[in-house]
């Protein structure tokens, strides 16, 4: 009977940042250049991917499904805060709230085994070269992309399919920029047990393969490099690994930051804040300024440019 002296919310209020007009402003301005140029590096790093043959290798086709995922993720994400900077009630139905999860959901997904992918790709290249073209063959790759894809989705639909069994009737404000999970089940009059646990079931295995993937492939060639003769090689193996080590350290930094026990906390913002606009605006710029193949086939993107 308690149940039914509620009405069930179908929309919520997105708190946001602040309500300081000046403040409010000098946010949408900054968030606002940074979506610009979040999505002109993914979106300029997939598109010269897939015009240059030369790109046209493992390693750079992981990198431009991780810059698609990135894309996806800030789509997602920050028009709606854009707008509800500006918004007089910032409000969000709950089938976009759950929309906006499941492309969160599919990114941060497709993001740790891409990562996991680009780690065992780098292991091959340093630690098995002469084997590289047969047990890193653009078949597997392809295989091991749409396996990515696929996996991801499966994931977030199943947790999406999870959060429409929740109902929704105490407050209907959400202390977020955007509909995360947490602050969801914080408003759930449903036990969320069964959510959570699902988490533990189905995310948990995930985050274990992916970080021992990541672990051991580095290890592996941590020891590769360390027996190598030549300064110039250890230089250029390790050049090789800088960029895809660095995307990885932060990710994960942010992720074991985000994994914590299901409680109210204060970190929620600042956190969401990294691995969903702060991380997808480096990577592009990580991979495109670290990576001397990328240089160059931009360097020939200007020149031809210039003299036509």
């Amino acid at each position: 009977m308690a149940k039914e002296n509620h009405s069930l919310t179908t929309e919520f209020i997105l708190i946001g940042f602040t309500d300081h007009p000046v403040l409010k402003s000098l946010l949408f301005l900054l968030f606002f250049a940074i979506y610009l140029i979040t999505m002109m590096g993914n979106l300029g790093l997939v598109a010269l991917i897939f015009m240059e043959r030369r790109l046209h290798t493992p390693m750079y086709i992981f990198l431009g499904s991780l810059a698609l995922m990135d894309s996806c993720c800030s789509c997602a994400i920050n028009p709606k805060m854009l707008e509800n900077f500006f918004s007089e009630d910032r409000m969000i139905s709950l089938n976009e709230c759950m929309v906006q999860f499941y492309f969160l959901c599919l990114a941060e997904t497709a993001d740790c085994f891409l990562l996991a992918a680009m780690a065992y790709d780098r292991y091959v290249a340093i630690c098995s070269p002469l084997q590289y073209h047969t047990r890193m063959s653009m078949a597997l790759c392809i295989q091991m992309t749409i396996g990515t894809f696929i996996a991801s989705n499966l994931h977030s639909m199943i947790h999406v399919g999870l959060l429409l069994r929740l109902t929704f009737c105490r407050s209907n404000q959400i202390d977020h920029f955007f509909c995360d999970i947490l602050p969801l089940y914080r408003l759930s009059c449903t036990d969320p047990y069964l959510n959570e646990l699902m988490i533990y079931i189905f995310s948990m295995p995930i985050q274990i393969f992916t970080i021992a993937t990541v672990l051991i492939s580095y290890i592996c060639i941590i020891f590769t490099v360390f027996k190598m003769k030549s300064k110039e090689g250890r230089g250029k193996a390790f050049s090789t690994c800088a960029s895809h080590f660095l995307s990885v350290l932060i990710f994960y930094i942010c992720l074991l930051m985000y994994i914590r026990p299901f409680e109210k906390g204060d970190k929620d913002i600042p956190v969401a804040i990294f691995y969903t606009i702060v991380i997808p605006l480096l990577n592009p710029f990580i991979y495109s300024l670290r990576n001397k193949e990328v240089i160059n086939v931009l360097k020939k993107i200007m020149r031809n440019h210039i003299h036509k």
